[in-house]
């Protein structure tokens, strides 16, 4: 993978975080704590999971050329947030983060060694493939927490009706 399939592929993930930024727009604001499903993450602890490992901290990794993990931070960054707005807020810096880091990244970034807390190293551009399998991942579970209570989420595809931001971009006809 170079840099310009890297743009491709984060210009989906950006349209894709437009839709997890709606649901997690939709968790009931006094829900955020609660434990949906048995023995899994509350919303607010799976959107930092989401948001502080997945989409920031592995792309900072790259940049960086090691993974670091820290389940003690997700926790403390966790309870520090009290709202569904700042948890709204939370996931929209990390992304913005996530957003830089990536338009930094080069070549040989992408193709260099990458150290990670799981006992082995790829090269960037798999962490890449990571942070868009663990992405859909999270945000699956997000809809099903939003569904436990009670919301409806949007169409996985309805890019239309993200905030501008995450719209559809307009490209190029070849």
């Amino acid at each position: 993978m170079n840099k310009q399939t890297l743009l491709q592929m984060w210009d989906h993930l950006r349209e894709s975080n437009g839709i997890s930024m709606r649901v997690i727009a939709a968790l009931p604001a006094d829900k955020l704590d609660s434990h949906p499903i048995p023995n899994m993450r509350t919303p607010k602890e799976l959107v930092v999971h989401m948001y502080d490992m997945v989409v920031k901290n592995l792309a900072e990794g790259v940049a960086r050329g090691e993974v670091i993990a820290d389940e003690s931070n997700e926790k403390r960054l966790a309870a520090g947030i009290k709202s569904r707005d700042e948890l709204l807020k939370f996931a929209r810096d990390c992304w913005n983060t996530a957003d830089k880091t990536v338009a930094s990244l080069n070549d040989g970034q992408l193709a260099a060694t990458v150290k990670t807390p799981w006992g082995m190293s790829f090269p960037g551009y798999v962490i890449f493939g990571i942070t868009n399998d663990e992405f859909y991942h999270h945000r699956g579970q997000l809809y099903a927490y939003l569904r436990a209570l009670g919301g409806e989420p949007p169409m996985m595809w309805d890019f239309e009706h993200n905030e501008p931001a995450f719209q559809r971009k307009q490209h190029a006809q070849a």
